[in-house]
């Protein structure tokens, strides 16, 4: 009995070393932004992003997971129905360079070799560090001169994710990153034309869809079922 509990151990301590279930992929979606200008709406995508995404699935239940993202956000008080925003008439484009790392959930147990536990909606929750391009000063009237800045975000995520075939797997996802930064859409107090005196830091979504490839021995869980 102690020879076969010692060996169940062991399975359980190299797969978990060794033989975790991966997952790496792509994630295209669109992007959109709420602050100083244009728009409130949260989730309305108007502009590209992508992303290649890592998971380690420690369990059924969850997965440590890192991105690397590239996302277009924009704004036009044109298009807002702030009449304030529409008599201003500002509009601005940034690029944001995010690495994220961080957790997801499992709602139900999710295994891609199981053929019952292969489908379930998800949480996600990450920290996120950005660079982005901030205004450093004012060349003349509605000309800038820009440096690259960093950011900081918490994402805040809801997905439902599965099975497409042999290893193949998807995920629709939606994140919601609030930032430590007003400045994504140029405000700023140091000058006058860009000082909308908003004080709310600026948010920024995410939603799209993912195409991953798992791969790697089942883990522990799967093996001694």
């Amino acid at each position: 009995m102690k020879k076969q509990l010692l060996a169940i151990v062991f399975i359980c301590i190299t797969s978990i070393s060794w033989g975790q279930i991966n997952e790496i992929g792509v994630f295209i979606g669109g992007s959109n932004y709420v602050g100083d200008v244009g728009k409130t709406n949260y989730i309305s995508p108007n502009n590209f992003g992508i992303s290649l995404v890592y998971k380690y699935n420690l369990n059924p239940r969850i997965a440590l997971r890192g991105n690397l993202s590239l996302i277009s956000i924009s704004g036009d008080d044109a298009k807002s129905s702030n009449e304030i925003r529409k008599n201003r008439n500002f509009n601005f484009k940034n690029s944001l360079k995010e690495l994220a790392v961080g957790i997801e959930y499992n709602f139900f147990e999710y295994d891609m070799t199981s053929v019952d536990q292969a489908y379930t909606p998800y949480i996600l929750l990450e920290v996120a560090a950005y660079s982005y391009d901030g205004v450093a000063s004012e060349i003349a009237t509605g000309q800038y001169n820009f440096n690259s800045k960093i950011g900081y975000s918490i994402p805040i995520g809801l997905g439902f994710k599965g099975k497409l075939a042999e290893n193949i797997g998807f995920a629709l996802e939606t994140r919601i990153n609030y930032t430590f930064k007003d400045d994504l859409d140029y405000t700023t107090n140091k000058i006058s034309s860009l000082n909308f005196g908003g004080n709310s830091n600026d948010w920024y979504m995410f939603t799209g869809i993912s195409l991953v490839y798992a791969f790697g021995r089942p883990s522990c869980y799967a093996e001694v079922r």
